[in-house]
């Protein structure tokens, strides 16, 4: 079989498997390329792009083997295929994963790396801390998209840090980014000009029908529920009531929610946010200034 035959037989093995994607690709022709290529060692853009050169290499017969059983892992085991490469691409880049941390897909990372946040930031901001950091994806952006800003990346997950740490060293940025072990805000070292935020908010009846790729993932990443609520917003409400004491005058934060848009208006509708443009819409990325964080009531 030639590297495209494969792609498409991988892909339609998925299909018929019922596979669930969304870690990095949305499809089971693109999340086939990827497995393929990788195993093959070949450009991963390379079948995307209408590589004759490479689409109709023929592969030994060992590594169509090795093909067939990284695709069979991907079937049985229904992890995402980033645990099974251990690799993860985000906006261009790639990044170090494995079951520590959840596969990066922040809609943030585009908004860093399309300049989205320039017009709010100007002379005034020094600092930026990039909050549930996970594998350190969306610091790293921070931290190449503005070079002359200090970066810091808190989580509450030890093991998450660990994995932040394999990329900073990737990136060569351990002298820029400092890791901080932090429930929330409670570790952090402000004031921030800037806070990142892509916290756990799966609300408690889509946590109870996640498929099993995303059940693969850290739940502490993802449920957004545990503090007896049931709108996944327990972290964010928490992070509202305290953003503005570690924050500057002018800092904004730029909060990441998912699907979750209804349940966020319905715990804080009269809260002045702005909803940020993304690949996704206007409604699962939204910006609030230091100001409108001191004007609303504290949530309880």
């Amino acid at each position: 079989m030639t590297v495209f035959e494969l792609i498409i037989a991988a892909a339609h093995a998925m299909e018929e498997a019922g596979v669930s994607f969304g870690h990095g690709a949305t499809n089971a022709f693109d999340e086939a390329a990827w497995l393929v290529l990788w195993q093959l060692g070949l450009p991963l853009d390379s079948a995307l792009q209408g590589d004759d050169s490479v689409a109709d290499q023929v592969p030994a017969p060992d590594q169509q083997e090795q093909v067939s059983a990284l695709l069979r892992s991907r079937i049985e085991t229904r992890k995402p295929a980033a645990y099974l490469t251990q690799e993860a691409w985000l906006q261009g880049l790639a990044f170090y994963v494995d079951e520590r941390v959840i596969v990066p897909r922040s809609l943030i990372a585009e908004l860093l790396v399309n300049a989205a946040l320039d017009p709010w930031l100007d002379g005034t901001t020094h600092r930026v801390l990039d909050l549930c950091t996970g594998n350190a994806s969306l610091a790293i952006f921070a931290a190449l998209a503005y070079p002359e800003l200090s970066v810091d990346a808190a989580d509450i997950s030890a093991d998450a840090l660990a994995v932040a740490r394999i990329n900073l060293d990737r990136y060569q940025l351990c002298e820029r980014i400092r890791l901080l072990e932090s429930d929330g805000l409670a570790g952090v070292h402000g004031p921030y000009d800037l806070i990142l935020c892509n916290p756990p908010y799966v609300n408690a009846q889509s946590m109870a029908s996640l498929p099993p790729e995303y059940r693969a993932e850290p739940s502490l990443a993802l449920d957004g529920n545990r503090s007896g609520a049931s709108d996944g917003m327990d972290f964010v409400r928490h992070l509202l009531a305290h953003a503005s004491a570690h924050m500057s005058e002018q800092a904004i934060l730029v909060l990441e929610i998912g699907n979750e848009r209804d349940n966020f208006e319905a715990a804080f509708g009269s809260m002045d946010a702005i909803w940020l443009q993304t690949s996704a819409g206007e409604d699962q990325v939204l910006l609030l200034t230091r100001d409108a964080l001191l004007k609303y009531p504290t949530p309880t």
